[in-house]
């Protein structure tokens, strides 16, 4: 299945995505993250309207499968990070549409190839998925997906892998419902065994913002060409529904 988009309009989908290929880090160059992290080449071209219709989610895409592109009336901040931080836990993102209960913020400095930092061990980890329901393989895109707003003041990417972790999975070990849970090990694999991944990235303004299944797409943020800090505000969905019984 991979990505699955949805967006106001088919031009704003092709002119806020762009696609590149990507690679893994080395310690002796890429001190700043894990080894064998999965990262963007910056070799950035604009989607073609075929690889955007690809993309696009079709009437029987499962919601939990979905990625939506939204907007969010932000209020006005004062002064200093804080403010953010602050605006954002008294936030409706999207206006009783959904939960309310902040999951974090995040404020990261312009230019860096990839956000997510993980703190245990003081180094960036690349293109990974999230694991807050730890569903297994087959049960996976039942998982909550997750609310992504950019607070500004600059603009940031959202990064996805073109595959997602079942997909990946199923490539991997050739198994269609494995019980463990899947990894960000099971996407470094993939790509050291050089099977085909690729990696969209959707540029956020301040105000825009994404649902997206974390635990289902390789994913990251991005402030790489740009040069003012921003701010992103997560939200965790509702638990996806179960499927009606035949």
């Amino acid at each position: 299945m991979g990505i699955r988009l949805i967006s106001d309009s088919f031009a704003d989908l092709i002119g806020r995505c762009e696609i590149a290929t990507v690679r893994q880090t080395s310690g002796n160059e890429d001190e700043d993250y894990d080894e064998g992290a999965v990262v963007p080449v910056d070799d950035w071209q604009p989607l073609t309207r075929e690889e955007a219709d690809r993309f696009r989610a079709r009437d029987a895409t499962e919601s939990g499968r979905l990625v939506e592109l939204v907007r969010c009336e932000l209020p006005l901040f004062g002064p200093g990070e804080h403010s953010r931080r602050d605006a954002a836990a008294g936030l409706d993102p999207l206006n009783g549409r959904w939960p309310t209960e902040l999951l974090g913020c995040v404020l990261s400095r312009g230019g860096l190839t990839t956000t997510t930092r993980d703190h245990s061990i003081d180094q960036r980890i690349g293109l990974h998925v999230d694991n807050f329901d730890r569903r297994p393989q087959a049960t996976r895109h039942r998982s909550r997906r997750r609310l992504g707003v950019n607070l500004g003041p600059g603009p940031r990417y959202l990064l996805l892998g073109d595959r997602d972790i079942q997909e990946i999975r199923q490539e991997l070990y050739g198994v269609a419902a494995g019980e463990n849970w899947p990894h960000t090990d099971d996407v470094r694999r993939y790509v050291a065994e050089g099977r085909p991944l690729r990696c969209l990235r959707i540029r956020l303004e301040q105000g825009d913002g994404y649902l997206a299944p974390t635990e289902l797409l390789p994913h990251d943020g991005s402030t790489l060409g740009t040069d003012a800090p921003s701010t992103a505000a997560f939200w965790l969905g509702l638990e996806q529904p179960e499927p009606p019984r035949p």
